[in-house]
């Protein structure tokens, strides 16, 4: 299903969206937390860029793994094998971090619209979204590393 597009593999293709809308998700959250006229110039932005995060995640990794059948020489080829799998293992970490940034989106845009919050609420809410934002760069950078040098450095 997610093969190719025109010739093209979707992997290539899609994970340009991924790698835009992943750090600015991540980034807009963490502002949308601690920031309160970003959160009111920006309304529900943040959200939206996370809920698509989650559906992104899953299609790049989906995509990959068509990719992965295609490009994989198998242990014969021990160090472009091992660079896939590297950055197959960190890629499917990826979607278990990108949910709670999606969720501390959902629910810090609600209880900011709903007001009369607390402020350890608010004030743990911020902290637990800027915690998230960060591990999703993090981790979007590693994965992104990780394929960089799997199509670039790693030779049979």
């Amino acid at each position: 299903m997610l093969d190719t597009f025109q010739g093209l593999p979707v992997h290539a293709l899609i994970i340009h969206a991924t790698v835009v809308v992943l750090p600015l998700a991540a980034l807009t959250v963490a502002l949308a937390s601690v920031l309160p006229r970003f959160r009111a110039w920006f309304g529900p932005g943040p959200v939206i860029l996370a809920v698509l995060a989650v559906v992104l995640v899953p299609l790049t990794t989906a995509s990959g793994d068509e990719l992965k059948d295609k490009v994989d020489p198998g242990p014969t080829c021990k160090g472009l094998h091992d660079a896939i799998e590297n950055h197959e293992h960190l890629a499917d970490w990826l979607i278990w971090l990108v949910i709670p940034l999606a969720v501390l989106a959902i629910v810090g845009y609600f209880l900011h619209r709903k007001g009369d919050v607390s402020k350890p609420l608010v004030a743990a809410l911020a902290i637990l979204s800027v915690l998230s934002a960060g591990t999703v760069l993090v981790q979007t950078a590693r994965v992104g590393h990780a394929g960089a040098e799997a199509t670039w450095k790693a030779q049979c």
